[in-house]
Order: C-alpha cells, then sequence, then structure tokens
C-alpha cells in the first residue's frame, strides 16, 4: 500500500496542501472547522507527516544526541533515565548513540542529525575534533573533560576530592596498605580517581607501590578475577584495604576476598563509588562515594538545551561526592587489639 501523502490528505479534505500544512502546523489562519475537518481527515487516512522538510525549515531535529562506548550497568541506567525524563520535560526527544567508531560519531555529530550533544568516556574526541566542532558552532556538553566555551560545557564529578577524602577516610581507621581498583586508564574518573588517592597516600606519608593500582575495568566480574590474581601472586601483600573506582568493582573485589577465606570489614574495609541502588543492601552494605548520577544527567541536558536556545554559554559544572558511612570498611584490628 502506498504511503499516503499530504497530497492525499489536501484531495481528500477538499483543500489546498498549504491549507492542510497550517491545519498539521497549528497555524492560527484557519477558521477552527476547517482545522478540524482537516484533523480528522489526517487522521482518517493515517497520514504521518514527514517531519524531514520541517525540520529542514526550521533548522532543528527537537532531538538530542548522548554518544558512548557503552551504556551498561547501573551507572548508566540511572543517567540515562535522568536524561531521557529531563528531555521530555524539555520537549526534546533523546537519540543514544552507542559506538567506538569515531568516525561514526563525528559523522552524526557534524551532520546536524540532532540539535547538540552529550559526549562520554573514552571517544577518542580529541582536540582537534573539537576545533572543528566550535568552527560549526556544535552544542556540547562533556561528561568525561573540563570544557568551557561559548558552545561547549561540562559536567563532571570532582573525582579527585573525593577519592582523596575517601582515602583519608581510610587512613584515618588505621590503614596503611591501601589498593586502588581502577577503570579503564584513560577514563577522566578512574585516573581522577587515582590521583586522589595518591595526593592522600602522599600527604600521610604511606608509601605507593604500583602493585597495589589494580585494574578492574569498573566491571564486577574483571575485579573479581584481578583481586584473585593479585592474592595469590602477592601472598604476602594482602592490602588493610581497597578503595574502588566504582560500586561494582567494590562488589566484585568483596566477592573475590570471600572466596579466599577473607572477612570483609574485619580483615579488610572495602570503599566504593557511585552508591548504585544495591549498595544498602549488600552483604556487607557498602561503604561508598554517593554520586549525584541523575543530577549529572538533568544539568547536562539543561545546559545543553540552554545553548541551543541561545539563552546561555556553556559552563564548566563540578558535583561533589559524598562519602556514605556502612558495613564494608572498619577500623584497623591489630595484634595488639586482639591481645587486649
Amino acid at each position: 500500500m502506498a504511503k499516503i501523502t499530504i497530497k492525499d490528505v489536501a484531495r481528500e479534505a477538499g483543500v489546498s496542501i498549504s491549507t492542510v500544512s497550517n491545519a498539521l502546523n497549528g497555524v492560527d489562519v484557519l477558521n477552527p472547522e476547517t482545522k478540524s475537518h482537516v484533523l480528522k481527515v489526517a487522521e482518517r487516512l493515517n497520514y504521518v507527516p514527514n517531519l524531514n522538510g520541517k525540520l529542514l525549515k526550521s533548522g532543528q531535529t527537537k532531538m538530542l544526541g548522548f554518544f558512548t562506548t557503552s551504556v551498561s550497568g547501573p551507572y548508566f541506567y540511572k543517567l540515562v533515565e535522568s536524561m531521557s525524563r529531563e528531555c521530555d520535560r524539555l520537549g526534546y526527544g533523546l537519540n543514544v548513540f552507542v559506538t567506538k567508531d569515531k568516525q561514526v560519531i563525528m559523522s552524526n555529530i557534524m551532520g546536524r542529525r540532532v540539535d547538540g550533544v552529550i559526549i562520554y568516556e573514552e571517544l577518542r574526541i580529541d582536540e582537534q575534533d573539537i576545533l572543528s566542532m566550535q568552527k560549526d558552532k556544535i552544542k556540547a556538553v562533556f561528561l568525561d573533560r573540563v570544557y568551557q566555551s561559548e558552545t561547549m560545557g561540562s559536567v563532571i564529578f570532582d573525582s579527585y576530592v573525593a577519592a582523596y577524602e575517601a582515602t583519608k577516610y581510610l587512613i584515618s581507621l588505621g590503614h596503611k596498605k591501601i589498593a586502588y581498583i581502577s577503570g579503564v586508564d584513560t577514563m577522566f574518573d578512574s585516573v581522577q580517581r587515582r590521583d586522589g588517592y595518591l595526593a592522600a597516600l602522599r600527604e600521610y606519608q604511606l608509601p605507593v607501590d604500583d602493585d597495589y593500582i589494580i585494574q578492574g575495568y569498573f566491571e564486577e566480574e574483571s575485579t573479581y578475577s584481578a583481586i584473585k590474581s593479585f592474592l595469590h601472586l602477592h601472598p604476602g601483600k594482602r592490602p588493610d584495604a581497597f578503595l574502588a573506582g566504582n560500586d561494582l568493582s567494590a562488589v566484585g573485589c568483596i566477592h573475590a576476598l570471600k572466596s579466599e577465606g577473607y572477612e570483609v570489614p574485619q580483615d579488610v574495609s572495602v570503599v566504593g563509588f557511585d552508591d548504585i541502588d544495591i549498595a544498602p543492601y549488600f552483604s556487607p552494605p557498602l561503604t561508598t562515594v554517593r554520586n549525584q548520577i541523575a543530577r549529572q544527567g538533568i544539568l547536562a541536558i539543561n545546559q545543553l538545551v540552554g545553548m541551543i536556545k541561545k539563552k546561555e554559554q556553556g559552563v564548566a559544572q563540578k558535583l561533589s561526592g559524598e562519602l556514605i558511612v556502612r558495613g564494608s570498611s572498619h577500623v584497623k584490628i591489630g595484634r595488639n587489639d586482639i591481645e587486649a
């Protein structure tokens, strides 16, 4: 069956094509009866308007694009949900592009398939790409770097300070051998958290040991394997505490420790990041840094829409984390404590 066109609606309704167009677009030049008649005919014929012409004319798609290499895990679930709700509230749709192919990303961005873009980690968008985007006045918000210009901004977590404070907290419990479970070495949050952890160790003059930076890729299973391997390869170097780059890593770490016969937190303290939904209900309940994930999504969409509507320029926004102390961390118990 042939697709119903605007011409078919005009012929059936006995009016001109421009009258149908005005009726469908809510232009106030028609009398109410004519408009109602045209809309009823369009509905009866199941006419679906071709938005491309209208959008090309207005120069807007009313769609925003989120570019990422992954949407797996609780962080992305919360982030995408909050962004899509905010888009809905502001009258925009959200397209999620999951790809590692930079050409696909740049052609979608530069081809103006969307009105503005939100860019997250690992997309290898470099300075040259950003210059091209700026030249074309592409509106963008980065979640993976600090950036600020007329048409681009960023919304990030202050991961450095949060990790510094979390490490200081573990030191205050008496822990001296503290390991960090990193995500991916190119990821902004992972690097910032590692640097904050190292800064706290140096400030308190604790040894910095490369073996104590263990890669878990922000995933539960990878961390489980990495911790098991570490404990087997370095039997005399078990840390007193682990600072995990995210809560999934903390969960994987705790599973690995338990499988090797260690108690958490009696033998080893574990602190995570994000405060995902499972964190309070895990056994033991996770001590973690609560990140404002939903707020990050809402701020990113608001900033982007503000730039699209030319109401504001790009800004670099930083969200602070909050340490939530639960059952996975504990004052270090030494030999003297046991004997006492």
